[in-house]
This record gives structure tokens, sequence and C-alpha cells, in this order.
């Protein structure tokens, strides 16, 4: 009988490629999976360190599992991703049931390992951080309709709070011919919006070609039967060129969505982050995209009591953020990590500062949202049926949830559609918008344009 394996992918989405191509190796070689932990055999857990929640999700998921490897009821535990890769030693000898570790360049080596392991010589896995991308076979995890395509690995911004270059190395673009035959790949089995993630993907290309490319990759991706979206995801505001903007405006099936992390606006802060940009650079750059692209629906994140930070730093952004209105939002409280220059800083905020500052940040956007969802209202734009609304049927029929265009997966909200025409996830179906309930809209299906 094959052996069952089970995975606990955590973390960003770039991460879940990073488990979608594991399981497809792990598939080639034999192995079955299960979403049961009674029914499993072995354990894969893809962890993530990026802030300290992160890091404390993936050390309890691996201490659960490490019961299950104690009493005997699995025969293997494998740790993964970027908590192995950054704290290899202590992983192994903190949690002695964790059998052996696979690095973030060495996911390819998966089957390896559980072969290893299961034959009573674990060995872990770990390569050079800056080896060229890996882009084996994929399991699709996100339902079928959507995929996420990772375009670049690693990151060379070197921004001081931030430890990914030290586990994921520097930025290495995927070559585009390798990202168009996956993108056809998956379209052929039936994915119709693509989600292009990287640390940064607007410097795609770069390293290759000696330029950026991401606009050329857009208009290739355009080009493949099935695809109806193209989103783009984690955009370095000073690197977003008027080449890009044109494209995005002029590229049909390029989501008018585009996610600028900006992190802040208050010059210093910004240049003690290690940001290229300032303020007035911030202000004219969505300036031009919203000129280009009038319905552009623009997010960002924010982080929220980096050291040194003041009161008067805080409001110059809540300023900014009340003048520019950002369409989706997220705040995060600063995280002191280790091994970061910002984590050496003097005038660490505390703790109750940090989260004080990020609610008022989000209660603002909070109004915000809720006003632009109100002006959705009235709009007819066509949507993705994401499945049936748990336990909303009547003999009027059924309540769908669906994504518009200014909604990306699991991250923003949703549009509830109340039909008696039978949907099924991933259908494209016309709506117009007849109400709004704080973030999420709803609608009703109307006939598709001639």
């Amino acid at each position: 009988m094959p052996t069952k394996v089970l995975f606990i992918s955590l973390g960003c989405d770039k991460n879940l490629v990073d488990t979608e191509r594991m399981l497809g190796e792990l598939l080639e070689r034999g192995y079955e999976f299960t979403d049961d932990e009674t029914q499993c055999e072995a354990v894969v857990v893809n962890t993530c360190c990026f802030i300290g929640d992160a890091k404390e999700e993936s050390i309890q998921n691996l201490l659960e599992m490490g019961k299950l490897r104690k009493e005997g009821r699995i025969r293997a535990l494998i740790a993964a991703g970027c908590l192995a890769q950054r704290y290899r030693e202590e992983v192994l000898r903190e949690i002695p049931e964790v059998d052996a570790l696979v690095g973030t360049t060495a996911a390819c080596d998966i089957a390896d390992a559980m072969d290893q392991v299961l034959a009573g010589a674990p060995k872990s896995y770990f390569r050079d951080l800056n080896e060229k991308p890996w882009s084996g076979r994929r399991v699709n995890t996100t339902g079928g309709h959507y995929a996420y395509l990772k375009i670049a690995e690693g990151c060379s911004k070197r921004c001081t709070y931030c430890i990914i270059p030290k586990v994921r190395g520097d930025y290495r673009s995927v070559p585009m011919e390798d990202l168009v035959r996956e993108a056809v790949c998956l379209a052929q089995q039936g994915v119709k919006e693509l989600v292009l993630v990287a640390q940064e993907t607007t410097l795609y290309g770069v390293d290759l070609y000696g330029e950026k490319k991401l606009p050329e990759l857009l208009h290739r991706l355009g080009q493949i039967p099935g695809l109806y979206w193209i989103r783009i995801l984690y955009c370095y505001p000073e690197e977003i060129t008027q080449e890009l903007i044109d494209t995005i405006a002029r590229e049909p099936k390029v989501c008018h969505y585009l996610d600028i992390p900006i992190q802040h606006a208050d010059d210093e802060i910004l240049r003690r982050m290690g940001r290229k940009t300032s303020q007035a650079a911030l202000r004219e750059m969505i300036g031009r995209l919203r000129e280009a692209v009038p319905d552009i629906c623009l997010r960002t994140t924010l982080i929220a009591g980096f050291p040194g930070e003041t009161q008067e730093q805080h409001e110059r952004l809540m300023e900014f953020l009340d003048e520019m209105e950002f369409d989706r939002l997220g705040v995060f409280p600063y995280s002191q990590e280790e091994d970061t220059a910002a984590a050496l800083m003097p005038d660490q905020v505390p703790e109750k500062q940090k989260l004080a500052w990020q609610q008022e940040l989000m209660k603002l956007q909070q109004e915000i949202a809720f006003d632009k969802a109100r002006e959705m209202v009235g709009r007819e734009l066509t949507v993705m049926v994401e499945g049936q609304a748990a336990g909303e049927e009547d003999e009027d029929g059924t309540v769908y949830v669906a994504r518009t265009y200014r909604d990306a997966p699991d991250v923003d909200g949703y549009l509830f559609i109340h039909t008696a025409a039978a949907l099924m996830t991933g259908d494209l179906v016309r709506v117009q918008v007849t109400g709004s309930n704080e973030y999420d809209l709803i609608g009703e299906i109307i006939p598709w344009e001639d």
C-alpha cells in the first residue's frame, strides 16, 4: 500500500506554490495524500518564519505533529520551508520528533528525504540559497479554478526589517519560457485565474534579461486560451514603470488590481526601513495609476510601530491614508526579527503602542472600505463563483459566493448572489451590484453583454 502523507502548508502563497511542487514530487514517487491526521503515516509541515506570529504557528504545528510521531501514530515527520532553513539546528534540538529538514531551495529533494526517513536513515536536505528556481510538477490545491504562478524566488532589496534574503536568497527570476509553459499546463487543467506572486514581481526579468520583463510576461500570458484573469501581487512602488501601467490598462485579461506594499508614508521611517521611495514619489505613482486605469483597485500593507516611530509620524501616515483612500489594506505591528538591522535599532516601540496604532489605522481603513463598497452599488461586473454559501439555500434558490476583479483570493472581500440558477465553482457570470454589507457586496445575475 502507498504511504499516505499529510501536508500542512503555512505562511504565504509563495510557500503554497512550494508545497504544491513538493506534492507533485511525492506523487511521482508513488505517495498518496490525506488531510486526516488519523489516516496518515507521514507528515510534512512547510513552515514560515517571516514574523513572530508565523514563527509561533510553525513551531506549534511541529509540536502537535511531534506528539503523533512520539506516540508512534506516524512514521515520519519532516519540517520544510523557511523555519527549517533559518533554525535548522534549533528545530532538531528542541523538537527531536522531527526526523529531517528540507530547506527552502531543496524542495525538489522532498521525495528523497521521505524515502530516507521511512527507510530508517533520515537525512536533511539543504542547497545553495541562490540556486536556480525549481519548477517541477505541481498539484493544484486551490480548487482548480485559480492558481498562483511564482515568477521569481528570493529578494535583493535588503529592507531593514526583513529576514527573507537570509532564508530565500537573492532575487532569481524564473525563465519566461518556463512560466508560459507552466501557465499553459494550468489553463489546460481548468485554471481560469493566474495570480502572479514573488517577493517582488515588478523586478521580474532584470537578473536574466537585463531589464524589467513583467509587461512582456503579462502580454504572453494573456495569449493563453482558457485564462480569463491575470492578477498581479507584491509590486514595490518604486519599481512600477509607465510601461507596466500601460500594460495593465491595455491587456484585457490583466485585472485592474495591484498590490503595492508601501509599509509607511513618512520619509524618515521609509529611509530607516531601507525603502527606496518617499511620500511624494508614492503620491505621484498612485496618481499615474489612477489616471491611466480609473477603476483600478489598489491594495497595500503597512507596518505599525517601526523602531523610533513617533506619534507625529504615525499621524502623518494616517493623513496620507485618508487622502489616498486605498481600496484594500492590511496592517501588521512591527515584529522585531533577529538577524535584521531594524532589530538592533534604538527606541523600539512598546507592543501596546504598536497595537494601538494598528487599530487606529484599521479603523480609518474600515470607514474608507465601507464607503467604497457602497459606491459599487449599481456597477455591472463579471465575477468568478467560489461556491455555495454554507447553509444558505431555500425554495427560491441558493446563495453563492463570488469574487470580483477587486478581490484577490483569501485576502479580500466577496460578492454574494442569490439565484435559482445552478452555478459551479469557477463559473464566470455577469452581475449587477445591488447592495453592500460592510466589506462585501451583494449582486444579482444579469445577461451577458453582446
